[in-house]
């Protein structure tokens, strides 16, 4: 029932489809899927937790552990990537669907995201520290500076600073959704070739601050 609903949700939108359509597609009468749920809110809240969980689980299982920093992050990236490849439908309810009709159905789509930033944050700061960055490639602090209240007080592993290592992390996930919605059905481009274009643009920089080269306007 939820594979047809999915597909409805994703092909009709969320406003157009009825409940009608998704028991068509399902095979089964309407009052059964009144059943199992209340409502065509709950039927979508119930959609969008399903594939969110099936992304996430896609992208932590890619990770492998305890290999090379570069080859965990493009690891994560190809199962995201993948994943959204293989299941458009799902995508489309995430991205297409539940962050356009607001509340509740943003803020489980937010859910997602948070998870993913987490994880993210997690690959990057482990990075850090194997790269084990010197203190001097961190700005210190002013000299009457508040230490509760200098970003450089709380640091990463390998000396970036926590709010960094986050900040990093939400850009990276944000990117990669992008591209997702960019690249999703687009004839010629893989898997592959998206999280290659990503890795291309992210690693640099990246191992560039593991390696305590920080770019900065005034060079």
């Amino acid at each position: 029932m939820l594979d047809a609903a999915v597909r409805t949700f994703a092909e009709r939108g969320y406003r157009a489809a009825s409940m009608d359509d998704i028991a068509e597609a399902a095979g089964v009468s309407k009052p059964l899927v009144y059943l199992y749920l209340n409502s065509k809110e709950d039927l979508f809240t119930a959609c969008i937790r399903r594939e969110s969980d099936a992304l996430e689980a896609a992208v932590r299982a890619a990770v492998e552990p305890g290999a090379a920093p570069d080859r965990q992050l493009w690891k994560g990236l190809h199962g995201f990537f993948s994943h959204v490849a293989d299941h458009p439908y799902g995508w489309a309810v995430l991205h297409r669907q539940a962050r356009t009709h607001g509340e509740p159905f943003a803020a489980e789509v937010q859910l997602l995201r948070d998870k993913l930033v987490d994880l993210v944050t997690g690959l990057i700061a482990d990075a850090f520290s194997r790269a084990a960055v010197p203190a001097a490639a961190v700005p210190a602090p002013a000299p009457d500076s508040d230490p509760a209240s200098d970003p450089a007080s709380g640091s990463a592993p390998g000396g970036l600073p926590e709010e960094e290592v986050a900040a990093l992390a939400h850009a990276l996930v944000g990117a990669a959704e992008s591209l997702a919605i960019r690249e999703n059905g687009r004839p010629g481009r893989s898997a592959e070739d998206a999280t290659s274009t990503l890795m291309n643009f992210a690693w640099a920089g990246l191992d560039g601050l593991m390696n305590g080269r920080r770019w900065s306007p005034d060079r």
